[in-house]
C-alpha cells in the first residue's frame, strides 16, 4: 500500500467549496480535459456512487467505480474506489481559512494490483494539478455568482 497526500486552497468559503466539490456530474470530466464521462448510478445527500472508464498504464480505457460517502456536518467525504489496476481509499476534508477561503486536506491509501503505481512525487503533482483545474473552475463560479449545485 502507498499512501498520498495534497491540500488545495480555493478563493470560496467553505460551504459553497463542499457543495460545489461533492456535486458529482457526468460533465466532471470536462474541467480536468479527461475523455471519459461520469456515470452516476446513485446520488443523494449522503452517497454518491458513479463508473468511469479511465485510460490504464496500457493506454487502454480501465473500468472504474467510485463509491463516495458524504458527511456535510464535518465538510468531509470519504471515497472509496475499485478499477482494473487500483484500489484507493480517499479521505477528503475541508478547513475554513477565514470568511471566503477554504483548504481541502485529501489522503489517499491506494493498492496496486499488478506492479507498483505511480511514485509519491508523481501522484501528488497529478492530484495536486487536477484539483488546479477544479479551483479554477470553482472560484470562477463562485465570483460570477453561480449556485454551487448548477
Amino acid at each position: 500500500m502507498v499512501i498520498y497526500r495534497a491540500s488545495k486552497v480555493f478563493k470560496a468559503p467553505i460551504k459553497y467549496v463542499y457543495d460545489w466539490a461533492t456535486d458529482f456530474t457526468g460533465e466532471d470530466y470536462l474541467i480536468w480535459g479527461g475523455k471519459h464521462p461520469r456515470i452516476i448510478l446513485f446520488k443523494t445527500k449522503t452517497k454518491v456512487v458513479y463508473a468511469y472508464y479511465q485510460d490504464g498504464s496500457d493506454g487502454k480505457p480501465k473500468l472504474a467505480v467510485g463509491i463516495v460517502a458524504l458527511s456535510p456536518s464535518t465538510c468531509s467525504w470519504h471515497l472509496d474506489y475499485y478499477s482494473e489496476e487500483d484500489s484507493e481509499t480517499g479521505e477528503y476534508k475541508l478547513v475554513s481559512l477565514g470568511r471566503a477561503k477554504t483548504r481541502l486536506e485529501m489522503r489517499f491509501d491506494n493498492k496496486w494490483k499488478q506492479g507498483k503505481g505511480p511514485s509519491v512525487k508523481d501522484f501528488e503533482e497529478g492530484t495536486n494539478s487536477l484539483w488546479g483545474k477544479y479551483a479554477e473552475r470553482l472560484e470562477k463560479d463562485y465570483s460570477s455568482g453561480k449556485k454551487a449545485s448548477e
